[in-house]
């Protein structure tokens, strides 16, 4: 690589994101207190630039404005530059965010926003081109109009953004008005299930037309809603819902069926093609996903799911320390030669490509039938690209084919004059030489940093990919990074969680000079993680770090006053609002996940109160969630839970003995949204009887492993065999 011509202090960063900035002919600043007391200390405005690191117009906007250096002296002479990674800072990210779409309307990122010294907005958007064109300002000429307006009229511009300030406090306001309970649960799990229902697409799944999210916040919630109306239509149909769209995204180009893992979501209706950037969030709350689709329908085809995600971030997101990395980039050079990135270059392949690799003769199949044939059939491969112009705005997929699964097995069989029963390994040896192939490309940039709350995420779903498809290897990798977790992102003087760490040279993991603490969604994503856990492995020194964590939450970033929990904590006075997230989106909000985190923590502690705090959340949320609950899914469900209380499953027996291991098969084999398992080993001193003390009234009956279902600390009668205790858990 040739040697740069501009350095900033951006290389003394250690996030991916600002490091990639770190050369660009601009003076730029991270976010904190240098920049600050330059801009008071100059009167300038401040320009800040929030991103991340596998953002495609992030890269776009860097490539045309930031990298120029006309533009970069504009920028340095008449503001102070800020650089912000929203996956470290979400906290600066949603302040103003809030602030981006209150005033225009939208949101999205590269986010630009131009600052008073003080640190209050005027003025922002989101990707600027840098030339003025037909319908747009270009980048140069606002950054031009805003100095000058500073310069002209400095005291109303002042006046502004303090008027902006005072109004986004009033309307991001959440709290309880007077004296309010919680919703009714039966008429917002109502409500949530009609408007999902409305939305849902009744041929390829998923909730809009274009673009296609994931959405795991949707399925859980639909998940929920069947297993407490089984045997209802609407209950039917949840679940179809749900399934089908897991189906159809399994199918689909959204899904790598060379690489592994799931894109971060699809440009079209059909799950297509997608925007080809991987995120650890959606690999995480995915594998639950489909451990739940595993769970209800038994069918193989969710098994392999779950295996192939679970392959993809063990193989490329994982560092050795045990910590999951954040991301994999859209963008790469197509060529080791290459110039320029494409979006999408590694994944995707022209026609001639996959006929040179797999020229073989199918033996059985129709005379003069290749290999290639029968892939590029099943794959919907075309000669001329599969790409419509409609979805490649750019030409950068042009002549190129994203692999979407076009038959089921037996057409394609059939097509070529196979037994079906062939077509699987012929397949697998397809992808296998594809695969070789493909990793003599260019890689995508990886994002290294390791976030508390995406670890989380992931650790929740290998323990319950371990528990559904009952490996053990799956939950040995989530106790790992659990480890890893408590070692690198835990302070345990402090008893407080840190938000990032990062892979260093030498592939050592390391900390920033003054480490981020944790957000409430750190808090909240491990403690569902430390549960989660737990009952896949029954190692209690996990509850008892999830209870430590919990009474640290309740701490930081509990609202006494209009209840339900801050996103970030108080005393930090470069954040201007104290927000709380109301919308499930690509991630549950935290508010939603720790109504069900509370259930449980009390489950496990006696303490009622966080019974009492959950109904508090609920409350607050109260307007939202009976009139759009399908923004606030996981909270929608968070309501049944919180109505039909949780099932303490309690199984008394030896851990080691086969009678209590066919009673825990039993408890993890059934999808049931309302219950917490617990094991009790008979050890008195251990910290589950300590917090419990009922346990210790719970006896083996005839010296078997003893099952009793209890709520409320009132259990039913004993039983001894899977089968009754299966009666019980699916009444």
């Amino acid at each position: 690589p040739s040697i740069p011509r501009h350095t900033n202090r951006l290389i003394n960063e250690k996030s991916p994101y600002l490091l990639q900035h770190a050369h660009n002919p601009v003076d730029w600043y991270p976010w904190g207190q240098e920049a600050f007391d330059k801009a008071k200390k100059e009167n300038k405005l401040i320009f800040l630039s929030v991103g991340y690191s596998t953002c495609h117009w992030c890269h776009v906007m860097e490539e045309e404005s930031f990298k120029n250096k006309e533009i970069g002296e504009i920028m340095s002479k008449n503001f102070v530059c800020i650089k912000v990674d929203r996956e470290e800072r979400p906290d600066v990210d949603k302040v103003y965010m809030t602030f981006v779409q209150a005033t225009s309307g939208g949101g999205g990122w590269p986010m630009s926003v131009w600052l008073t010294p003080d640190l209050k907005p005027f003025a922002g958007g989101t990707y600027f081109p840098p030339e003025d064109g037909v319908h747009r300002v270009g980048f140069r000429t606002v950054l031009l109009r805003i100095a000058e307006q500073w310069k002209e009229n400095k005291d109303s511009l002042l006046e502004s953004s303090r008027k902006i300030l005072e109004a986004l406090q009033h309307v991001s306001e959440i709290c309880v008005r007077g004296q309010e309970s919680p919703p009714p649960s039966k008429e917002v799990m109502a409500t949530c299930f009609q408007q999902l229902s409305n939305s849902y697409d009744e041929d390829y799944g998923g909730f809009s037309k274009s673009p296609k999210f994931p959405t795991p916040v949707n399925l859980n919630f639909l998940f929920t809603y069947w297993a407490l109306h089984r045997t209802t239509p609407e209950g039917a149909r949840a679940l179809q819902m749900a399934l089908h769209t897991l189906k159809m995204m399994a199918h689909g180009g959204i899904h790598d069926h060379i690489g592994q893992g799931f894109h971060r979501y699809s440009t079209d209706q059909h799950w297509h093609v997608p925007h080809f950037e991987k995120m650890l969030y959606d690999q995480g709350q995915l594998a639950a996903m489909y451990s739940r689709a595993f769970q209800i329908s038994g069918d193989q085809f969710f098994a392999d799911v779950i295996q192939d995600i679970l392959l993809y971030v063990s193989r490329d997101l994982s560092d050795q320390a045990g910590g999951f990395y954040s991301a994999e980039d859209a963008d790469s050079y197509p060529t080791t030669a290459s110039e320029e990135k494409r979006e999408g270059a590694f994944c995707v392949w022209a026609a001639k490509e996959i006929r040179a690799l797999l020229p073989d003769p199918v033996e059985g199949a129709t005379e003069g039938t290749t290999l290639g044939d029968v892939f590029m059939h099943h794959y919907g491969v075309k000669e001329t690209g599969n790409v419509s112009p409609m979805q490649d705005p750019h030409q950068e997929l042009k002549g190129k084919n994203v692999l979407i699964v076009r038959c089921s097995p037996e057409v394609t069989a059939a097509q070529f004059g196979l037994e079906p029963g062939r077509l699987g390994a012929l397949l697998q040896e397809g992808c296998r030489r594809l695969s070789t192939a493909r990793a003599q490309r260019p890689r995508p940039h990886l994002d290294t940093k390791m976030l508390a709350a995406w670890n989380g995420l992931m650790i929740s779903g290998f323990a319950q990919a371990g528990t559904a498809l009952a490996k053990q290897e799956y939950v040995s990798r989530a106790a790992q990074a659990a480890a890893f977790l408590r070692r690198h992102l835990f302070d345990p003087t402090s008893g407080r969680l840190l938000r990032s760490c990062y892979r260093g040279r030498d592939n050592t993991v390391e900390q920033s000079a003054v480490p981020i603490q944790g957000f409430l969604e750190d808090y909240v994503f491990v403690i569902q993680a430390l549960f989660d856990l737990y009952e896949a492995s029954l190692e209690q020194d996990w509850l008892e770090w999830a209870l430590q964590l919990q009474h640290m939450q309740d701490k930081l970033f509990w609202d006494s006053k209009g209840f339900a929990y801050f996103s970030s904590e108080a005393g930090d006075p470069s954040v201007l609002l104290r927000l709380k997230g109301d919308q499930d989106g690509a991630e549950p909000t935290a508010n939603s996940i720790t109504v069900t985190n509370l259930l449980r923590a009390a489950c496990y502690s006696g303490h009622t109160e966080w019974v009492e705090k959950a109904g508090q959340i609920l409350a607050a949320f109260s307007e939202r969630l009976q009139k759009i609950p399908i923004t606030l899914p996981e909270m929608a469900r968070a309501t049944a839970v919180f109505h039909h209380t949780l099932k303490q499953v309690v199984i008394c027996g030896d851990p080691q003995g086969e009678d209590t291991k066919e009673m825990l098969h039993c408890v993890r084999s059934i999808y049931s949204p309302n219950k917490v398992l617990l094991l009790a080993d008979g050890d008195s001193a251990g910290f589950l009887y300590r917090q419990l003390p009922f346990l210790a009234s719970l006896e083996r009956k005839d010296g078997k492993a003893t099952a009793y279902v209890c709520s409320n600390f009132a259990c039913s009668l004993p039983v001894t065999s899977p089968q009754e205790l299966r009666g019980m858990l699916c009444p």
